[in-house]
């Protein structure tokens, strides 16, 4: 799972950046995506966004924003709101905790 984001992560003030949002999100789910830093900005003609993650943006949705997860599956999900949606629908299976035994369990006295 890869999750193409602007040039970061960070926190911001009120609703929150949109690329941070997404990666809070899928891992709230459990899940731990590959972060791919796509440098540009997404008003800029294609032409001018030629970073892996804003081509890919642009050939799946027509538009170069950010961001956009590529799913194990090879889904393509754009936008924030819609990632959170996914993450919320789609819980990382988490492998089962080691079983702990009490100290002495088993043993006779």
């Amino acid at each position: 799972m890869k999750l193409y984001v602007c040039w970061g992560t960070f926190q911001t003030f009120g609703p929150g950046h949109p690329c941070r949002n997404a990666l809070d999100a899928l891992q709230a789910a459990g899940h731990d995506p590959e972060i791919v830093r796509s440098y540009g900005w997404g008003l800029l003609p294609a032409a001018l966004n030629r970073s892996e993650g804003r081509r890919l943006a642009h050939q799946t949705t027509g538009r170069s924003w950010l961001p956009l997860l590529l799913t194990d599956a090879g889904g393509v999900i754009a936008g924030s709101g819609r990632i959170k949606n996914w993450a919320a629908e789609n819980l990382a299976e988490r492998s089962p905790q080691p079983r702990q035994t009490e100290a002495g369990a088993g043993r006779r006295h």
